[in-house]
């Protein structure tokens, strides 16, 4: 059974699960799904296009789901997804998505600190945690376990890649690549993030590899050349995969 306070108004189209908590002065739209067991503080607000899942805790103000800001969003039928078990916290407002890509998805078990944004055909995938003021601007990705420090400003189209550690208060309008701190200004590799990755249970050797590996890359005036070296004297290591893919199918170049 639902919890809905009776100052909470939920529009009789919406789709609830079971078990979900609904606080006073919250607003659910239509066309929206909520699966089960998700609580919503007061005065949340859930727009057209929300799918959520299970798990989540929404706290005051925040904004689910909310008309994209872009200038060429023409009302399209489109999604905000969000997963399961995040906590996503007071005043973030994350948008649905456009027509470029039709839907803004927010993974699972992610913390998303007081005022940040997620615009409109953002990725942000699973274990990560944003910081406060932090604003992705339309179509970023960030892969799995990424930190990323407080008002952090993240431009169009850019990708942030797993496991990293971004400063607080960097701006980037290139790609951050894996396994990294970034930092500074301007932005710039800072070292490989090894707290985060014994952390996560990286081990030494592991981690000597992926330092090496960017080494050899950072190394290298031509970027292919130091990709193929690295390659070359790692032919088995996923995790230098990785970073060469990375590398590769960057669109917007990536920090050095």
């Amino acid at each position: 059974m639902n919890q809905i306070h009776p100052m909470a108004i939920v529009d009789p189209k919406a789709k609830l699960g079971d078990g979900n908590i609904i606080g006073p002065f919250c607003v659910i739209s239509k066309n929206v799904e909520i699966g089960d067991n998700n609580h919503f503080l007061n005065g949340v607000t859930i727009h057209e296009g929300a799918r959520i899942g299970n798990g989540n805790e929404f706290f005051p103000g925040a904004s689910i789901s909310t008309k994209p800001q872009d200038l060429k969003f023409k009302g399209e039928e489109t999604l905000c997804v969000i997963g399961d078990n995040n906590s996503i916290r007071e005043n973030v407002t994350i948008s649905r998505g456009t027509a470029s890509k039709g839907k803004t998805i927010v993974g699972n078990g992610n913390l998303l600190m007081e005022n940040m944004h997620v615009a409109h055909d953002c990725l942000i995938g699973n274990g990560c945690i944003i910081g406060n003021s932090t604003k992705f601007a339309g179509e970023v990705i960030v892969h799995d376990n990424a930190i990323i420090s407080a008002e952090v400003l993240v431009h169009q189209f850019n990708n942030i890649g797993g496991y990293v550690m971004v400063q607080g208060g960097t701006r980037t309008s290139q790609d951050i690549p894996p396994y990294v701190i970034a930092g500074k200004e301007p932005v710039r590799f800072a070292g490989v993030n090894l707290i985060g990755l014994r952390r996560r249970g990286f081990s030494n050797e592991t981690i000597e590899m992926i330092h090496d590996t960017y080494r050899i890359i950072y190394a290298q005036g031509i970027l292919k050349d130091g990709i193929a070296e690295a390659r070359t004297k790692y032919p088995e290591s996923k995790e230098v995969e990785y970073i060469c893919s990375f590398f590769e199918n960057s669109k917007r170049g990536v920090i050095r």
